[in-house]
């Protein structure tokens, strides 16, 4: 092949590559965000707590229960807000008839106190409650947006929450990031002092 046509096709080939950046660089470009699966549905960190949580397969019960608290505008509000998603089997597991009873229009304060009892105020993910963990020797308490204190501790190097009667529940899917703050699922409904 002669210099010449040698010169041309690359010159041809330079233009071409120009081209196609002057194309394409008009087009924005889309970041894929880092999304974490929780009840077969991808969660995005630029939705909300509420957005996310409505397409979980294994949270159509907590869902309901925030809708019938009347808790939808706070969750979907800046925050930031912890928050420790209980899954349709760990409210299936509280002693029957106990939803069906706290899902009752009259009995909506007990519901609310129930659900901000798995909220805490802030952006906590695993890695800083455990390092609160360690910090305190072994357990961290923090306290919820109903009032009453979580404890937090390690055991088999998985992360756990005590309530305030001693039931605990194991992170089972941590740091579901949202665009106001954080989920943690758990296997397991945490109760509030009663009464």
């Amino acid at each position: 092949m002669s210099p010449r046509i040698r010169s041309l096709l690359q010159a041809t080939a330079v233009a071409a590559i120009i081209g196609a950046g002057a194309v394409y660089g008009t087009v924005p470009a889309v970041t894929a965000e880092m999304t974490v699966e929780v009840g077969g549905a991808p969660m995005y960190p630029s939705k909300n707590i509420i957005e996310n949580a409505v397409n979980s397969k294994d949270h159509t019960t907590l869902v309901a229960a925030v809708q019938a608290a009347g808790l939808v505008e706070t969750l979907e509000g800046a925050g930031p807000f912890t928050v420790f998603a209980p899954t349709n089997d760990a409210f299936a597991a509280l002693p029957a008839g106990t939803v069906d009873t706290l899902l009752m229009p009259e009995n909506k304060d007990k519901l609310v106190e129930v659900l901000t009892y798995h909220v805490i105020a802030g952006n906590w993910s695993a890695e800083a409650i455990m390092a609160e963990i360690e910090k305190m020797g072994g357990k961290f308490e923090a306290k919820t947006v109903e009032g009453d204190a979580l404890t937090f501790s390690m055991k088999d190097g998985k992360l756990w929450v005590w309530d305030e009667s001693g039931n605990s529940a194991q992170v089972t899917i941590a740091d579901v990031n949202q665009s106001n703050g954080v989920i943690h699922v758990v296997d397991t409904v945490l109760l509030p002092k009663m009464g």
